[in-house]
């Protein structure tokens, strides 16, 4: 198991009620854990679509499209992986 840390950190009042409320089952942290891993690896992400733009110019449609695609297929792993749920098939 990872090493954890507490943190402070300061949010407006109206969206900790909505993530507290979503977040009940799984708890605050975990929540929090969760969106911050989302969020690093769309930055990822988007620096390494940046580099090869820089690189080796823009993208195609085509090419678009299959990034949108992949895109897609992440968000859905990190919402199987938030709530909890595998498919068949997937060790959990």
């Amino acid at each position: 198991m990872a090493t954890t840390k507490k943190v402070t950190v300061t949010i407006p009042e109206d969206l900790l009620d909505e993530i507290r409320a979503e977040a009940a089952e799984r708890g605050l942290s975990a929540y929090v854990a969760e969106a911050l891993r989302f969020k690093r690896d769309r930055d990822r992400l988007r620096e390494l679509a940046d580099w090869l733009q820089a690189e080796h110019g823009p993208l195609t449609e085509d090419e678009r499209a299959a990034a949108f695609e992949e895109l897609e297929e992440l968000d859905a792993e990190h919402e199987r992986r938030a709530t909890g749920r595998h498919d068949a098939g997937e060790a959990a």
